[in-house]
């Protein structure tokens, strides 16, 4: 039996599994976990600590109807500011409640677009953030830039507020898949912004693209990844598109018929990662690309990659904390997440409360399993020695599952000396492998194909 056969038989085209950017995964967050609970877990923070921000503007220019994030579109600014107005609320709270002696070594804008701010607003929110706890000197600052809603003024106070990481946004370069997702992007107006990025200091910049986009074929993807080449990025997405318009109801907008089919998926996905890899990019987890000397390439070969709700990263920080709607945090605890809507987020916070909606506390064995998932989709394996020496003799709960993972799919992991490792045949069956470790994961489809 060829490996694709083997694919196809353990579920590879026809399993809807977690992209495991959390565990358990966010469908299992429960209102149990409050305000409150937040409060106190941003108490419970200690002196030293590093801090890493995610901050959501839920706003874009345009809805591209391919996108399934949590964002809304505006014809103007006024509601923009109005949410700056309950940002600035909830971050001068924060700043209340936060230990003293945390740095933030971390800080992430996405949305959404934050590239909708105009100047003064970027500058604004950049120093309500400097309330909450002083900046690293070596702090990381990233911003998601949609190269068709920015400009000079706009990319020049990015720079001066202090961002030094830029994430380009293109997922296609093909026009009629842009059509197809709502999404009007030439090559020439990216590549500007590159170049300005570039020309104003900015030394690190990603770019994703994705595969499984409505009428993209091996022709479409292959001129993409030429062009995504020519802009010689530093590090590369490729994510797959997830079609789910019962959650994301603009997807409805894209017919299931103009979608390639799973085995199709399959072939763009290993198209795109040859030609990456033959580029001289570094293959990272299940769907990074990064060049050799880059930080994330680095942080993967010292075994330091991490996965969180934003995908890989080299983020070590001791706690997450996300403002804005539908924001999620992450501690030592456990997880939360604010309201999702700007209505009831704004709510909260001018109620004088945490805009927390839900969460999760972790329990000793989720936090085993958690890391030992994350060292599957970052890794590629799972070392039983490394675990022990955080959990000591507890993680003697795996032993069963490692077992019977290599019971199951003898032709895609090895089990050795306490350790599973991938075989280079199961690759794409890494969510899959991980969901065999979930104890919380249902085949309910509320997650995307495996492929």
């Amino acid at each position: 039996m060829s490996n694709l056969d083997n694919l196809r038989k353990a579920g590879l085209f026809t399993r809807n599994v977690p992209r495991y950017t959390s565990y358990p995964t966010a469908p299992f967050f429960h209102e149990g976990v409050n305000g409150k609970i937040f409060e106190s877990w941003v108490r419970a923070l200690q002196p030293g600590m590093k801090l890493s921000l995610y901050v959501h503007i839920p706003f874009c220019e345009r809805l591209c109807w391919f996108c399934a994030c949590r964002t809304q579109g505006v014809k103007n600014l006024s509601p923009v500011d109005a949410y700056l107005d309950t940002m600035e609320t909830e971050i001068a709270h924060l700043a209340r409640t936060l230990p003293d002696g945390i740095t933030i070594a971390r800080l992430h804008w996405g949305g959404g677009s934050p590239t909708i701010l105009p100047p003064q607003s970027i500058t604004r929110l950049t120093e309500a953030l400097k309330t909450i706890a002083p900046f690293d000197p070596d702090m990381e600052f990233s911003i998601e830039i949609d190269p068709t809603a920015v400009d000079d003024a706009k990319l020049a106070a990015m720079v001066d507020a202090g961002m030094n990481r830029a994430s380009v946004g293109i997922q296609d370069f093909t026009p009629e898949v842009q059509k197809a997702i709502g999404r009007d992007q030439s090559f020439e107006v990216t590549r500007d912004v590159l170049l300005k990025l570039r020309r104003l200091g900015i030394q690190s910049v990603n770019t994703d693209i994705v595969y499984g986009l409505p009428h993209q074929d091996s022709d479409s993807l292959d001129s993409t990844i030429a062009r995504v080449l020519e802009l010689d990025p530093d590090r590369i997405a490729l994510f797959g598109y997830a079609h789910v318009p019962w959650m994301a109801k603009r997807q409805k907008m894209i017919p299931d018929s103009s979608l390639p089919q799973p085995k199709e998926r399959f072939d763009l996905f290993n198209q795109a990662s040859d030609a990456f890899k033959q580029a001289g990019y570094t293959a990272l987890g299940i769907d990074h690309f990064a060049k050799p000397n880059d930080s994330l390439a680095i942080a993967a070969a010292e075994g330091r990659m991490r996965r969180n709700f934003q995908g890989y990263t080299d983020d070590t920080c001791d706690a997450l904390i996300g403002l804005g709607a539908s924001s999620v945090s992450k501690f030592p605890q456990g997880y939360t997440q604010n309201r999702a809507t700007t209505t009831a987020y704004t709510a909260e916070i001018k109620a004088g409360n945490w805009a927390t909606a839900r969460g999760y506390s972790l329990s000793v064995e989720d936090k085993i399993r958690a890391r030992a998932i994350e060292m599957l989709m970052c890794d590629l394996r799972i070392d039983v020695p490394i675990l022990r020496a955080t959990y000591g003799n507890r993680v003697g709960l795996l032993a069963l599952d490692l077992q019977r993972l290599h019971e199951i799919y003898p032709d895609f992991v090895t089990y050795e000396d306490e350790t599973v490792t991938v075989r280079p045949e199961g690759f794409h069956m890494i969510r899959i492998l991980a969901s065999e470790l979930d104890n919380y994961h249902s085949t309910s489809g509320k997650h995307s194909l495996a492929i």
